[in-house]
């Protein structure tokens, strides 16, 4: 798309924040046009909003139970924990989350570090949350081994909610999600890459030809890339628009490693509208490659995995996608819990809050050549000791 279509897709799309739905992309009247023209029917497009490391299980499953234990119902308790970003997820036409704990009761720890699961009837806090479509590229899905997957699995399809990144086989878990919105078909594929440096999961995490697992390989590049190349091809002919929801970089880090910018801009160059990551648990800087936006790691969201994060800044990504050119992008500048008042309840900051987050984030982005205009004006200004 010329940057000219780009600029004003973003400002329709900043201009509509305040409406339940953003104003569909501005058109110009041609030059020589007659006055007076009807103008021509906006494009068909869709609001995506994506959050980043989910865990519904560990801190917040137990706040699930104190809870019902002190006597709040049910139907109060579900809704609670994405009341807070209510305004971007409610409002999208599509909603999408790294899911990072399996839905089961059952199965044998995988032996690794920390195990995540939560129980299957917490998929409500999902879809009370208007959360539609959910990536298992990462390395909690198989935390309780294969059974754990089929209940995830099983969990999910009941409660309509789509999910790429993990199957019963390498070939299941390289399959895209593929949904269609106002007539434009998105599709989404996921992976989990560690580079050897930081690599802590077992190679069991990884699905191959005859067992389960997530998409992706084990600190092998050329593999992962090779993985990419031939799914992104395939998904393109099945869809208008696609995206890469990437597992990867370093736990609590927020420097963007070499590798993963080396995959980004591959998924960039192969036609993909852009790309999203996590795992690092923080906040990573943002580019715009290609006019596509790519956020390295959207930190964490609703997030059980941890009680009281030292770092509680995170961001909601969205974007107006249609069915050609390039998705205007912004970012929703959040907080991603009170403890002890409000855990695991991520709301949206404002005011002076909101000014500190974005230049936090504009300074994580300035290596970039490019990055998010939005985040253009705050490149260079002072921030809060610390931050």
């Amino acid at each position: 798309m010329r940057r000219r279509s780009f600029l004003l897709s973003l400002a329709s799309l900043l201009a509509g924040l305040s409406l339940p739905r953003l104003s569909p992309t501005a058109h110009v009247e041609a030059a020589g046009e007659p006055a007076g023209e009807p103008p021509a029917a906006p494009s068909p497009s869709v609001l995506l909003a994506v959050g980043g490391d989910t865990t519904l299980g560990a801190n917040l499953q137990a706040h699930v139970d104190s809870q019902l234990a002190a006597g709040v119902p049910k139907e109060q308790l579900w809704p609670l924990y994405f009341a807070g970003v209510k305004s971007s997820f409610g409002a999208a036409d599509l909603a999408l989350v790294n899911l990072e704990c399996p839905f089961t009761k059952r199965g044998e720890k995988l032996l690794k570090r920390f195990n995540f699961r939560a129980r299957p009837e917490l998929v409500e806090i999902l879809t009370a949350g208007s959360v539609n479509v959910v990536t298992l590229a990462n390395n909690h899905t198989m935390d309780y081994d294969a059974v754990g997957l089929d209940d995830t699995l099983a969990t999910l399809d009941a409660a309509g909610i789509a999910h790429f990144g993990a199957g019963k086989n390498l070939e299941a878990a390289r399959q895209p999600a593929v949904l269609e919105r106002a007539g434009v078909k998105i599709g989404f594929l996921g992976y989990y890459f560690q580079s050897a440096a930081t690599m802590l999961e077992t190679r069991a995490v990884f699905a191959t030809p005859d067992r389960p697992g997530v998409a992706g390989c084990y600190t092998d590049l050329a593999c992962v890339r090779d993985q990419i190349i031939e799914d992104v091809q395939r998904m393109a002919s099945q869809t208008d628009a696609g995206f890469v929801y990437f597992h990867w970089g370093k736990e609590g880090s927020t420097e963007t490693l070499e590798y993963q910018i080396e995959l980004a801009h591959l998924c960039i160059d192969l036609g993909c509208q852009g790309v999203f990551g996590a795992h690092p648990h923080r906040l990573q800087g943002v580019e715009v490659y290609r006019d596509r936006p790519i956020f390295y790691s959207l930190g964490n969201f609703v997030f059980g995995g941890n009680k009281d994060p030292r770092d509680k800044l995170s961001a909601i990504a969205l974007l107006r996608v249609e069915q050609t050119g390039a998705p205007a992008a912004e970012l929703i500048p959040i907080q991603v819990t009170r403890w002890p008042e409000a855990p695991f309840q991520p709301f949206v900051l404002t005011g002076a809050a909101r000014e500190d987050a974005l230049a936090r984030i504009a300074a994580l982005s300035e290596g970039f050549p490019q990055t998010l205009p939005m985040l253009r004006p705050y490149i260079g200004k002072d921030r809060k000791p610390g931050a």
